[in-house]
């Protein structure tokens, strides 16, 4: 109500590193989380990167009355790695995987396994409705050449619509994760821009921490070094981003905080990212105050035409990768039948003056089935990533015609 006490909410942002059998010092690391967020009483924590559920068992358990609600979010192979913790109870979850994750065959990358994904919670506080919205998007691994740009791409867009089709209920939006882009990338502008959410590191009063709020840092003893060498300060890929729907003031940030390479009073990290730390005032008022995409960003036009053409040059790229495999497909195919052919002859006697290699006839059949199997594999995928891209770029053709045609 006008003239009620504003609500000062403390959220704490990480992406924790936390890969069993692979992250360096994860036991010590999970419990330095639990340790820290504990003292520090933050009001909501939104993790990424928890990939084993035994250390958000381990977290849940060190938070104990402290934290009395919490969620763990599930999807893909290896799971999303996505949770929350809250002092507030949680009414509401809900989690969409993105359409587009990678390759499965990238072994090395590893995002396909994680399905990635976004979740939401939604809590009450004060009479206040927030959604809470916490996501990993698909990492960069080379700014040069990124090949997963159209991918990451798809799934800002498809953030920016589930965050758009699931807050309108909501009084607060808060977007909390790794998105994996710099500040000025057009995944970000196109975030942003489409559901109007304001950056806490922009917008923040006061702030503490990294040079230019960088959250990947040379500092960090986990780091990759060679990642970040065009980067001698650093990179901010996490965020915390807020917005009002109706019912609310526009939220003030009265102070944003990261480590700085190690965490508060200790010799290691966190994990490889620095934690974002936002302190943001809300007070409730009678009319609406959000923005809508028409509002929210003068130059969205611009912006999603930018999206729209990145996203094309993936789809051709990922044409052509189904005709090459299914091209694949049909030749060895067309061996077996040749095979087959050469099997039969040999049966009916037409051969019965030669010896019949079977070793090597085996051994080629093998490989060609081998190759069949594989080739009409990626077929199919490369198939399903070209009907995602092609849906997304409709999307976006259809929004660039409302936005042209609004007056």
């Amino acid at each position: 109500m006008e003239g009620d006490p504003p609500l000062r909410l403390r959220v704490f942002d990480l992406n924790c590193w936390a890969i069993r059998y692979l992250s360096k010092r994860r036991q010590e690391r999970v419990g330095l989380i639990g340790d820290t967020v504990r003292r520090e009483g933050f009001d909501l924590v939104l993790l990424q990167e928890v990939w084993s559920e035994q250390d958000y068992s381990d977290l849940k358990s060190k938070l104990g009355s402290c934290y009395p609600f919490s969620h763990y979010f599930r999807s893909g192979v290896i799971g999303s790695g996505l949770c929350v913790f809250s002092r507030f109870p949680i009414l509401d979850t809900l989690l969409y995987q993105y359409s587009l994750n990678g390759y499965p065959y990238m072994l090395q990358h590893g995002d396909w396994f994680c399905g990635k994904s976004v979740g939401l919670v939604v809590i009450k506080i004060s009479g206040i409705v927030f959604n809470v919205y916490v996501t990993h998007l698909h990492a960069e691994y080379c700014r040069e050449k990124d090949a997963y740009l159209p991918h990451r791409l798809v799934q800002a867009w498809e953030l920016a619509q589930f965050i758009r089709h699931t807050s309108k209920a909501a009084d607060v939006v808060l977007l909390g994760g790794d998105l994996n882009m710099h500040p000025e990338d057009v995944g970000i502008r196109l975030l942003r821009g489409w559901t109007g959410l304001r950056d806490a590191f922009a917008e923040a009063a006061r702030f503490e921490g990294c040079e230019n709020g960088c959250t990947l840092i040379p500092k960090n003893c986990f780091a990759l070094k060679t990642e970040l060498l065009p980067f001698p300060l650093g990179i901010r890929i996490d965020y915390v981003l807020y917005k009002v729907t109706e019912g609310a003031r526009p939220p003030a940030c009265e102070e944003l905080k990261t480590t700085k390479g190690t965490a508060p009073g200790m010799d290691i990290p966190f994990s490889d990212h620095e934690a974002v730390m936002a302190t943001l005032h809300i007070q409730r008022q009678g009319q609406a105050a959000g923005a809508t995409p028409s509002t929210a960003e003068p130059m969205l036009v611009d912006v999603v035409t930018e999206a729209r053409t990145e996203v094309d040059v993936g789809l051709r790229a990922a044409r052509r990768q189904r005709y090459s495999t299914g091209r694949m497909a049909v030749l060895a195919l067309l061996l077996l039948l040749v095979q087959a052919v050469a099997a039969l002859g040999a049966l009916a006697g037409l051969g019965s003056g030669q010896p019949f290699p079977k070793l090597s006839f085996s051994l080629l059949a093998f490989l060609a089935i081998g190759v069949l199997l594989l080739a009409t594999g990626l077929h199919l995928f490369h198939t399903m990533e070209v009907k995602m891209l092609q849906g997304t770029e409709e999307q976006m053709r259809m929004a660039l015609r409302a936005l042209q045609e609004q007056p």
